[in-house]
């Protein structure tokens, strides 16, 4: 019987280039969520407002008794994205609880990075799917609600006058999103068990709540609404739309509350995410 040379050759395949491993991560997550009837069931509701507020800017442009009442504006457009935050809030735990969680459990983290894989891939492949989905239930639906408008007015009359809506509609989404998926991966790094992940993200949103309710009835004043993670990302939203802030506290601090809590995030992502789990 013959015997076959073994000896080492060089591999003749592609190979790919780096810094694209994490589109996979995405993909397979994406697709993962997409296959669960009750993910699209929640989709399908989460665009419910969506349907309400086109209806709305139809009759406004269609029926000039009703034009005055219902008319589309910046307020109306931020209205309709502090509606999603509901929505927001539950794919955040619904998709985001077990990104990491899972794969921890599992112990399949050490079998992704002794690939080829960089650690900063993974966490960005996770973090993509998650993301986008926030995105889908937040800035296509806004983007679509101006193109509407322009479609059934049959004019840009109200797009020129309200140019800036375009990238505050984008800018808040991302801060809004941001914000949901890096604080959910840093949650979902610190344990094995999704529900628990789930359990404490909910809890952080109330419990900060909570405590700023509890400072506004002691003191009156909402000068402390930086206690509060909704309600900082509320205020600089309000900013971005060019609406008058609810609240006292200063919008740049807001900004540094939310700044200072993403990056909170990716420094629990860097101690956590490893291919061998160092105990000391």
């Amino acid at each position: 019987m013959p015997i076959h040379d073994q000896s080492y050759r060089r591999y003749a395949g592609a190979k790919a280039a780096l810094g694209r491993s994490w589109t996979v991560i995405a993909k397979a997550g994406i697709m993962n969520m997409i296959r669960k009837r009750a993910f699209i069931g929640l989709l399908l509701f989460a665009w419910f407002p969506f349907v309400v507020r086109a209806v709305q800017i139809y009759f406004a442009s269609n029926y000039a008794q009703v034009e005055a009442l219902m008319a589309p504006d910046a307020k109306m457009f931020r209205d309709f994205l502090e509606q999603q935050d509901f929505f927001v809030f539950v794919m955040t735990i619904y998709v985001g609880a077990g990104l990491i969680a899972n794969d921890r459990r599992a112990n399949a983290l050490q079998i992704y990075l002794s690939k080829p894989l960089l650690r900063a891939e993974y966490i960005a492949g996770k973090a993509a799917v998650l993301f986008t989905f926030i995105m889908l239930v937040t800035w296509l639906p806004a983007i679509l609600l101006l193109v509407l408008q322009v479609v059934f007015k049959g004019s840009f009359t109200f797009m020129r006058a309200n140019l800036f809506l375009f990238p505050a509609i984008t800018v808040g989404t991302l801060l809004q999103a941001l914000v949901a998926t890096f604080t959910m991966l840093a949650l979902s790094s610190l344990s094995k068990s999704s529900r628990y992940v789930g359990i404490l993200y909910a809890g952080i949103i109330f419990f900060t709540a909570a405590i700023y309710g509890a400072m506004v009835a002691i003191t009156g004043s909402t000068s402390l609404s930086w206690l509060s993670v909704g309600s900082n990302v509320t205020q600089v939203v309000d900013v971005i739309f060019r609406q008058t802030p609810r609240y006292a506290t200063p919008w740049q601090v807001s900004l540094i509350v939310v700044l200072g809590l993403v990056a909170l995030a990716v420094s629990v992502l860097e101690r956590r995410v490893r291919g061998v789990e160092i105990v000391t």
